[in-house]
C-alpha cells in the first residue's frame, strides 16, 4: 500500500464528510477528531478485553471492532500530518528507522 496515494485518497474522503456535514476541518477539528477515534478503540479494546460489556456482541464482532478502530485511528493519524504539513516517512525514518540493529548485528536475533 502507497501511504502518499492512501493519505490522498482518505484527504477526498474527509473532505467529502466535512461538506456533508458542515464541518470546518481546522488544526482542532484534525486533534479532536483523532482523539475521538482513540476513545473508540479504547472502548472496542475493553469490550474484547471483558473490562466493559460487550452489548451483545460476539467474539467476532468484537474482534472486527478492534480492526476497525484501529483502521480509524490510523486514518486520522495520516490526515493529522498530512494537514500539520508533516513529512510522515520522513519522521518515522528519523525517531524509529533510524535505532533498526545494522544488517548482520548478531544481537538482532
Amino acid at each position: 500500500m502507497d501511504l502518499q496515494k492512501l493519505t490522498d485518497d482518505l484527504e477526498l474522503v474527509s473532505q467529502r464528510y466535512a461538506e456533508v456535514y458542515g464541518i470546518r476541518r481546522d488544526e482542532a477539528w484534525f486533534v479532536l477528531k483523532l482523539q475521538e477515534e482513540v476513545g473508540e478503540l479504547t472502548q472496542a479494546f475493553l469490550m474484547r478485553t471483558g473490562q466493559a460489556r460487550p452489548k451483545g456482541l460476539t467474539p467476532a464482532e468484537l474482534r472486527a471492532g478492534v480492526g476497525a478502530e484501529v483502521a480509524d485511528v490510523l486514518c486520522q493519524v495520516l490526515l493529522l500530518a498530512k494537514h500539520l504539513d508533516v513529512d510522515l516517512p520522513a519522521e518515522v525514518t528519523k525517531k524509529w528507522l533510524s535505532r533498526l540493529p545494522p544488517a548482520g548485528d548478531p544481537s538482532a536475533a
